[in-house]
């Protein structure tokens, strides 16, 4: 393995439907407000427990008009952890992250530990989104800023009708016949030249 293989991004990206997961986020601060607000922008059905001893206004009004967002305003107790499969750790206290994320391994419970990229299981990257159209962007947790400048250039990159080209290819893939190999190719051609209109 060379030099430059050994030092790639090994993420395995993966695009989950996180309505269908139990998600609990530990901490009511700024930092989780945070997480709530992109967990909701990019699945806003997700059912979300927040567990914490003091809980941000914003967070609080999220949770008012959210049925889905649980808010549990006192500290984190071990048997939290029963019923989650997805857990983010938002707290100020490094030390307690590190005890919540411990416990929440044993019970084989992806975790994000906010600001501490060696801690956790999977990151929250920066998103791109034009309609049904999502990419995920990551520095493998090295430089969040980067991320967010490439999902700035990409938000320009791609047109808001991108939606509507999607949405043609699809009904076109529904009505192709042939075999696999040929729908690939007539699907290659068609988006070929949206390619390069973009160049």
């Amino acid at each position: 393995m060379s030099a430059s293989e050994l030092n790639q991004n090994k993420l395995f990206p993966v695009f989950l439907k996180l309505e269908n997961l139990r998600v609990m986020l530990v901490g009511g601060g700024i930092t989780g407000l945070e997480k709530l607000k992109a967990i909701l922008k990019n699945s806003p059905e997700t059912r979300v427990t927040v567990v914490a001893d003091r809980i941000n206004k914003e967070i609080r009004k999220i949770a008012e008009k959210n049925t889905a967002i649980m808010l549990l305003n006192r500290k984190f107790i071990y048997n939290d952890l029963n019923k989650v499969d997805i857990l983010i750790l938002a707290t100020n206290n490094n030390e307690l992250n590190r005890r919540i994320r411990e416990a929440a391994r044993q019970r084989h419970i992806l975790t994000n530990v906010a600001d501490d990229p060696v801690l956790c299981d999977f990151y929250l990257g920066s998103v791109v989104q034009k309609g049904d159209l999502k990419i995920g962007i990551s520095t493998n947790g090295k430089s969040p800023v980067m991320a967010r400048r490439i999902r700035e250039f990409f938000e320009v990159f791609f047109p808001d009708s991108l939606q509507e080209l999607i949405e043609n290819l699809n009904k076109i893939r529904g009505s192709l016949r042939g075999d696999f190999k040929q729908k690939v190719r007539l699907l290659n051609d068609i988006t070929s030249s949206f390619i390069a209109k973009s160049h």
